[in-house]
């Protein structure tokens, strides 16, 4: 390919394994067994660690009950907490496929972990995802007790389409003033629905070439748009670049790969927020494509992990 030169490295291995994406078949079937075959897949990789404790708790208005998988020491003193929603295109993805990676970082950060399982389209369009994140954050606010946690330091983060929940999470927790969060950790964030489309705001030709293409991400949004008209999108629940007011929401870190199909929409929500006078911070990895951290223990991997952690600490007023 034009860019191969581009990429790290160490991403090859991974990046040669991956099996193309069939965008073609749209039925909800096809969708939920893809979905299905990748939770397998993870359990089968996954070395067996297991959450500290399964929470149910009640959805919005009226919807299904939201499970909520949490990670560390629940005795002693109050500790931060990271609240944690997976990616996968909105389509795509579990909780459970997590449960490794979020058992690590409560240990490696010394903290709670609470991963939340959402609904998903084509069977569950917007807002029904937004929703389980919502209500899941709103529960371990308000029952803080119960999971032994400091509500004066949640910190959401979340990857891809994951990070563009939690990014519209942490702009419907402003707007509703419960929820007072202590900080964003937003993992090259899906959070424009145009990218990849005929009304892509600023294209580049050196993204999007690998792991989660443009087609890809078209898919995803369509899907997770379902029948939404966009009436009401510059709250930026929907897609959260399409936010008007940023001011006085929760400080941002925002992390990407300069070879990522979302570096222009990350770079744009980034300067936004800057612009508003929101304290952000901004990575932008050289030779990363989209899932980069994910490929291995690498030195790229690598950085990207001190530095998120880092800026755990720094969110939760720590020394680092």
């Amino acid at each position: 390919m034009e860019y191969d030169y581009l990429v790290d490295k160490a991403s090859w291995p991974t990046l040669n394994d991956l099996q193309p994406l069939d965008t073609e078949d749209n039925s909800v079937k096809a969708i939920a067994a893809h979905r299905q075959k990748g939770v397998d897949q993870s359990r089968l990789d996954q070395v067996g660690y297991k959450p500290t404790k399964i929470i149910h708790v009640e959805g919005l208005n009226g919807a299904p009950d939201v499970e909520l998988r949490v990670f560390g020491a629940l005795g002693g003193l109050e500790k931060p907490v990271l609240y944690h929603i997976h990616g996968g295109g909105y389509v795509f993805g579990a909780a459970e496929s997590n449960d490794d990676r979020n058992w690590v970082m409560a240990q490696q950060n010394d903290c709670i972990v609470v991963s939340v399982a959402y609904r998903k389209p084509p069977e569950d369009p917007f807002p029904a995802p937004l929703e389980d994140c919502y209500a899941g954050l709103a529960w371990i606010f308000r029952n803080a007790n119960e999971i032994n946690i400091d509500r004066s330091k949640i910190v959401i983060t979340g990857d891809s389409a994951g990070a563009g929940l939690a990014a519209a999470t942490a702009l419907m927790a402003h707007d509703l003033g419960e929820v007072r969060l202590a900080g964003q950790v937003l993992i090259y964030p899906m959070a424009d629905y145009r990218t990849g489309g005929p009304d892509e705001i600023s294209p580049n030709p050196t993204t999007g070439h690998y792991v989660w293409k443009r087609n890809y991400n078209q898919f995803g949004w369509k899907h997770y748009r379902g029948d939404y008209d966009l009436a009401d999108a510059d709250n930026g629940y929907f897609s959260p670049v399409l936010r008007k007011d940023l001011s006085d929401i929760a400080p941002v870190y925002i992390a990407t790969g300069a070879l990522d199909l979302f570096l222009e929409e990350n770079l744009s929500y980034a300067t936004r927020v800057s612009k508003a006078g929101v304290p952000m911070e901004l990575h932008v990895y050289p030779g990363a494509v989209h899932g980069f951290y994910n490929f291995g223990d690498c030195a790229i991997s690598r950085k990207f992990i001190a530095d998120r952690n880092v800026a755990l600490a720094c969110f939760w007023g720590r020394d680092s």
